[in-house]
């Protein structure tokens, strides 16, 4: 049986998302928050953070924030899956703009299971216990997402000749992130750089 490009990005989105939860299940079960493992030198690091708010550790607003974050989530993946179900059916668009968009709501999907169910499938976390299945740490919609990959390329601080800034520290990219957030993050690059000359026709239209 020949499969349709809906059924392949359907495909690919599952992948992407299993792919997600698997990485952040072992290293959520196998790893101290905190902990770390130097897969290249200081360069690429295994570091284990949970993140309360948005993409690459940032937080947003508290609880009430966190809350409304989990809405958003799920707004932004209703409107993803909408608007590639319209794109398919249109034979003028691009192979490419579909699965840019597929790669966005995987990402978006991934850290939405992280918030809604790690909370009630979870222990906590701590920097001197690994969590386990069977826990109950936060309610639903309350979970914290897994981030992992941290790639500080350039470690080091301010030389002492430079005023004001001198002996801090200077890291070339700090934020640590998931496979969910490079999911997105990629997509997003992708469509921007590779097919903008599609969506631009669109705002013609």
């Amino acid at each position: 049986m020949r499969l349709t490009k809906g059924k392949w990005l359907i495909i690919l989105g599952v992948v992407l998302v299993v792919l997600d939860q698997v990485i952040k299940i072992l290293v959520k079960t196998n790893m101290t928050l905190g902990e770390s493992i130097h897969v290249f030198g200081n360069w690429f690091q295994i570091y284990f953070i949970e993140n309360e708010g948005m993409a690459f550790g940032m937080k947003f607003g508290g609880l009430v924030g966190k809350f409304l974050l989990s809405l958003f989530r799920i707004g932004l993946f209703g409107v993803l899956v909408w608007w590639i179900s319209r794109l398919l059916k249109r034979a003028d668009v691009p192979t490419g703009v579909v699965v840019g968009l597929t790669l966005i709501a995987a990402g978006a999907l991934g850290n939405i299971f992280d918030c809604f169910f790690y909370g009630l499938i979870f222990s906590e976390s701590t920097p001197w216990t690994v969590a386990s299945f069977g826990g109950n740490y936060a309610p639903f919609m309350f979970g914290k997402v897994v981030d992992m990959f941290y790639f500080p390329i350039i470690d080091t601080t301010f030389p002492d000749w430079m005023p004001w800034i001198a002996g801090r520290p200077f890291k070339f990219f700090a934020p640590v992130f998931n496979f969910a957030d490079s999911c997105v993050t990629c997509g997003a690059l992708y469509l921007l750089f590779f097919q903008y000359r599609f969506f631009a026709a669109e705002e013609k239209k």
